[in-house]
């Protein structure tokens, strides 16, 4: 074991797989190399004390959208991975749209690397994308290392000849069996486009144009039917599923049963699914609308309730940023707003206030929903999620005693509006670590550096 280390987070009450043990950790060359007590300190080592503070693995955002190429006045990866450092996450996975063009071929995915090459202040993967008329793509995507692959069931809106399109069944069917052969994964966004189109034209007749009625028009029923239809491919082709952003219990539950009968799915939830409700987005207006849209208060218990019982396998931002003016221009009604929650830079300090420090679940269970899992479900665990020798030296210090009330001015995003300000959070990150490197103190701020770095995925396995 080194007796010398380039860092040395001392005193903390470190976060392990399963407990919590006051620890330091010692950091050698990016890596974690040593966990013990009272690790030897030398002249060479930087020294972070974390008395009073939990130190966790760094939060993975696996769903995250930067809008770039083209699109970066929406959020770029400077101004977005900057807010994530501050949040606490030291690896994000940034979606196949809003960009222009959207990754869904190796020329658009080029452009995507190249915008985020050197601009991202912590690591992070590239999703792409399925769509109509792409399935010739899947395999050059593949191999160029996207961790897997995205569609929509339902329309995922946007403008312009090339936006992302929602597949068709025979497109999503075909994909799937592709996908499968290449050892990949899908991620899907599931309503039901013939649902939710027919509701929606029909408020739009008869001039409803609330909240409440955007709601109506994406009930619970129109992600249960998706969830099914893509189950039931997913076990006709053996294609690996990830649905993103589940708004409620009811569809947790059926993936979940879906896996305890051998199926390969996984099941992803929001903090704004577990924080707010629909209330909230008729109160807050159009900051707060999402889709699927934020459900009753009956329906964010339940959510909490399967997920104390370990049926969500993580939790994810779904970061959709716009300008200001596209949420809250006067003339706008709801339905014309655009549906996307920027919340990115407080997801771990969310769910920490309300999983550990209101509900009272455990720490160990909050950072396994944001590193541990993602880690393993996409293929960066022997890198990444977890505190352990030889493990990517990915950190955050949070102080769980450091309340604060949330401003505009406290984020980091290009366009300061989110659900989340004027809440009062009882804890708050100070320190974000990735591969060693200090990203972010509460003192400093963010600092970029040489960048992170796009971690390649192929067929599940880390390229390095």
């Amino acid at each position: 074991m080194k007796n010398s280390y380039d860092l040395v987070v001392k005193n903390g009450n470190v976060v392990l797989s399963g407990e919590v043990m006051r620890l330091d950790i010692g950091v050698l060359e990016g890596k974690i190399a040593a966990i013990g007590e009272n690790l030897t300190i030398t002249s060479d080592s930087n020294v972070i004390d974390a008395e009073g503070q939990y130190v966790l693995p760094g939060m993975i955002d696996m769903h995250v959208h930067f809008n770039e190429p083209t699109m970066g006045h929406w959020e770029g990866f400077r101004s977005g991975s900057a807010a994530l450092a501050a949040g606490g996450c030291t690896t994000y996975a940034d979606m196949p749209l809003n960009g222009n063009p959207p990754t869904v071929n190796e020329a658009a995915l080029k452009l995507k690397a190249e915008a985020a090459c050197g601009n991202s202040a912590i690591d992070y993967v590239l999703w792409g994308g399925l769509v109509p008329g792409n399935l010739d793509d899947l395999e050059t995507l593949a191999a160029a290392g996207v961790t897997g692959f995205k569609a929509f069931l339902s329309n995922p809106g946007g403008e312009g000849e090339g936006r992302f399109r929602e597949v068709d069944n025979n497109t999503l069917y075909q994909g799937m069996k592709t996908i499968a052969s290449l050892g990949g994964i899908l991620a899907l966004h599931a309503e039901s486009e013939d649902i939710t189109a027919a509701l929606s034209a029909d408020a739009e007749r008869d001039g409803r144009n609330t909240a409440g009625d955007f709601a109506a028009c994406r009930p619970p029923e129109a992600e249960l039917e998706a969830v099914a239809r893509a189950l039931l491919y997913s076990e006709r082709t053996g294609c690996r599923l990830h649905f993103v952003h589940i708004s409620t219990a009811a569809a947790i539950e059926m993936i979940h049963s879906a896996k305890l009968r051998g199926l390969d799915v996984s099941a992803e939830t929001c903090p704004h699914y577990l924080i707010l409700n629909e209330t909230h987005m008729e109160n807050l207006g159009p900051v707060a609308k999402c889709a699927p849209p934020l459900r009753s208060e009956e329906e964010r218990e339940k959510l909490w309730k399967v997920l104390s019982e370990g049926k969500i396998d993580l939790v994810a931002s779904d970061h959709s940023p716009c300008p200001t003016e596209l949420k809250l221009k006067e003339d706008l009604s709801f339905f014309e707003a655009w549906g996307g929650i920027s919340g990115a830079q407080s997801s771990l300090e969310l769910m920490f206030h309300e999983g550990v420090a209101v509900r009272g679940l455990p720490v160990t269970l909050i950072s396994k929903l944001l590193a541990e899992l993602p880690a393993k479900r996409f293929g960066m665990q022997d890198r990444k999620g977890s505190i352990a020798v030889g493990l990517d030296a990915d950190l955050v210090l949070l102080d769980p005693n450091r309340s604060y009330k949330l401003d505009a001015e406290d984020l980091l995003y290009r366009h300061k509006h989110s659900p989340y300000i004027g809440l009062t959070l009882s804890c708050k990150v100070t320190a974000t670590i990735c591969r060693g490197n200090i990203v972010y103190t509460a003192e400093d701020g963010v600092i970029i550096g040489d960048g992170g770095q796009w971690l390649r995925i192929n067929e599940g396995q880390l390229i390095r």
